[in-house]
């Protein structure tokens, strides 16, 4: 049996760590799959077939706009955060810490 690449508890996730890193500037689909793994020391394993519905989601609903380039003969789509996307992103950065707070504390030993 393959071992699972990602833990169950990772839903919604992919979609934080995709707009925080189109918040530090545009990126197309497999930049994204390449720096979620490098920069999750190998931990996250997003394939192209998970990242690209995210995207394609949030560019529908205004969170992300696109631009389409011609790069090393590849046709690529470019995507970047818009206000709506930041706005978004703050929420779902407080809710983040809010949830891993509250797991933090919950895990710590009692000395009740």
């Amino acid at each position: 049996m393959k071992p699972r690449s990602n833990p169950d508890f990772f839903n919604g996730v992919p979609e934080l760590l995709i707009l925080q890193l189109i918040s530090e500037g545009e990126k197309y689909g497999y930049e994204l799959v390449r720096l979620i793994r490098l920069r999750s020391k190998e931990q996250f394993s997003l394939g192209e077939g998970s990242i690209y519905p995210i995207l394609h989601s949030l560019a529908e609903t205004g969170e992300l706009s696109t631009r389409e380039a011609v790069t090393e003969g590849r046709r690529r789509q470019y995507y970047r955060i818009t206000a709506k996307g930041r706005r978004k992103l703050a929420s779902m950065l407080a809710q983040w810490q809010s949830v891993t707070q509250a797991v933090t504390s919950t895990l710590a030993p009692s000395h009740v």
